[in-house]
């Protein structure tokens, strides 16, 4: 009798222990889940703060440029043009171009981004205004397309003719 006793505490004590171990590893899992849902909300809700809108979109023939004004519709300034990426071209062949504050007809293949007020930091509801500087000129088309996509951000895009 007195050996059932002590293979009955035992059986209780290891059931209780395995328990308590099994509550531990759910109650860290459900942490570990809980994080990783925040983090992914926080990327989602930064992403739908960090949003732009292209306005207008023409060909400067004089100087050999795609002039884009596009407009910060988010709730977040961008300071970083760098993580800015324009694609633009003949509808349906646009070909990105990256930042640089001295992309001229001079130096093409790049973009340079001006906000309005010249401080250096595209606020919200501020335009700013892309020029972009193709290799070789601005190539023919019947249409053109332009996309502007901030990183981890909401992009907008505009199908424009080109001048008469």
């Amino acid at each position: 009798m007195g050996s059932s006793t002590i293979s009955e505490t035992f059986l209780v004590l290891v059931s209780v222990l395995l328990a308590s171990g099994f509550s531990a590893y759910a109650t860290f899992m459900a942490g570990a889940v809980r994080s990783d849902m925040a983090q992914a909300l926080s990327e989602a809700r930064r992403a739908a703060n960090l949003r732009i809108e292209v306005v207008y979109a023409s060909v400067d023939m004089a100087e050999g440029c795609f002039v884009i004004y596009v407009k910060n519709t988010g709730n977040l300034p961008i300071t970083d043009f760098a993580q800015v990426d324009v694609y633009v071209g003949p509808y349906g062949y646009a070909r990105i171009y990256v930042y640089n504050p001295s992309a001229s007809s001079s130096n093409p293949g790049y973009f340079n981004l001006t906000d309005v007020d010249g401080d250096g930091v595209w606020e919200p509801a501020e335009t700013a205004e892309i020029r972009v500087y193709p290799e070789g000129g601005i190539p023919e088309a019947t249409m053109y397309e332009v996309l502007v996509k901030p990183f981890k951000g909401i992009g907008s895009d505009l199908i424009f003719p080109p001048p008469p």
